[in-house]
């Protein structure tokens, strides 16, 4: 990968930390959870098409993407990478699918659905305030299933390099099906947007970050290479010769080297 497209995956984290930053600000949250539910709660939450068709199909449908990702990686489908970034990137892939999520389970944030204005019994109290407990059950926060899509961004940055027509296709789907799963679990009353839009930005961001080990560790891994591959020539049989007949050659030289003198001393004589 290029510096220059490292430094522009940089500076789009960047920009949008700055946006979620402002959407934080605006209050807005809570404004769009209101055109769902009511103090009723949320009319969608266990409704056929959110329940089982977005929600528990949408973790199907991640687990058959990583299967197939599995089996790109053992036996590649197209060609393009090497087996070292299709290992690394399947690699990073499941550790961001467990990082994320994992952030979800030590939150103290409640869902929307167990807010009192949604019909809950908890007060709100922002997800940034860290430390700071509802009273609630917690654990919302960031989107887990949000995280079944975004976690293919390392889909998109495995064949940018090789084949960019198609990663931007990847990362256009994987941005829309994420953008969907949040937009369910809204609907649900299991998520605020922000959530969701977290789960994108710290998916997005490990993933820029792997690229840039990578990128760091290639020079690194081609010098080991070329080492490794002189130390590993060996001479051809038919020049080698045995160390035995090297010694009588260097034995046979010096008597060579001796004889005339040899000689001289007994013509002197």
């Amino acid at each position: 990968m290029r510096p220059s497209l490292l430094r522009r995956d940089l500076l789009i984290a960047l920009l949008a930390l700055g946006l979620l930053l402002a959407w934080e600000a605006s209050g807005w949250d809570r404004s769009l959870a209101r055109s769902f539910g009511t103090a009723a709660g949320f009319a969608w939450r266990d409704t056929w098409w959110a329940t089982h068709v977005l929600h528990d199909g949408g973790r199907w449908l991640g687990a058959a993407v990583l299967l197939l990702v599995v089996v790109d990686a053992a036996r590649p489908l197209l060609p393009g990478p090497d087996w070292r970034e299709r290992l690394f990137w399947l690699a990073t892939t499941v550790a961001v699918a467990l990082l994320v999520p994992a952030l979800k389970r030590i939150s103290r944030t409640s869902c929307p659905w167990e807010l009192a204005e949604f019909g809950g019994t908890v007060p709100y109290v922002p997800h940034w305030l860290i430390g700071l407990s509802d009273g609630g059950p917690g654990h919302c926060f960031p989107s887990g299933h949000a995280v079944t899509a975004f976690a293919f961004f390392g889909v998109y940055f495995l064949w940018r390099p090789h084949r960019p027509v198609l990663a931007r296709r990847v990362l256009a789907g994987v941005g829309i099906t994420g953008l969907v799963f949040g937009l369910t679990q809204l609907a649900r009353g299991a998520h605020f947007p922000s959530h969701t839009f977290w789960s994108a930005w710290l998916c997005w961001t490990l993933f820029v970050l792997a690229a840039a080990a990578l990128l760091h560790a290639r020079p690194v891994l081609a010098r080991n290479e070329a080492l490794q591959g002189d130390c590993c020539i060996e001479t051809p049989l038919w020049e080698r010769r045995p160390r035995r007949d090297a010694a009588l050659e260097r034995a046979h030289n010096r008597r060579e080297d001796t004889a005339p003198t040899a000689q001289g001393r007994h013509t002197t004589a």
